[in-house]
């Protein structure tokens, strides 16, 4: 499967970035290659070789760090009391995203 101009574009704006047409004709051949390169990978027989990432070790049952107890917690209006903002029962906080359309 060939990346394509439309590919790059689709993958860019993913990321919220906006490429120039320089830009897109520089990064086709980078990221086509890198999509040759994982279909050879997974073209490799892989079914003799052990798992090498530590998600995958046994562990023990339960394999939190503490127990699992009940704690006390605040009431919704000592959770707010030192908010710079609050409305309706919430914190309030400015949008860190925005996307021009």
């Amino acid at each position: 499967m060939a990346f394509t101009e439309k590919d790059v574009r689709y993958v860019a704006d993913l990321a919220h970035l906006e490429l120039t047409e320089e830009e897109v004709k520089k990064y086709l051949p980078q990221l086509d290659s890198i999509l040759q390169y994982v279909e050879k990978l997974n073209e490799l027989d892989t079914t003799a070789i052990e798992p090498m990432a530590q998600v995958t070790y046994p562990g023990s049952e339960n394999a939190s760090f503490r127990a699992d107890v009940a704690q006390k917690n605040f009431t919704q209006d000592q959770a707010l009391a030192n908010a710079p903002e609050q409305g309706a029962g919430c914190f309030k906080v400015p949008s860190v995203i925005e996307r021009e359309e």
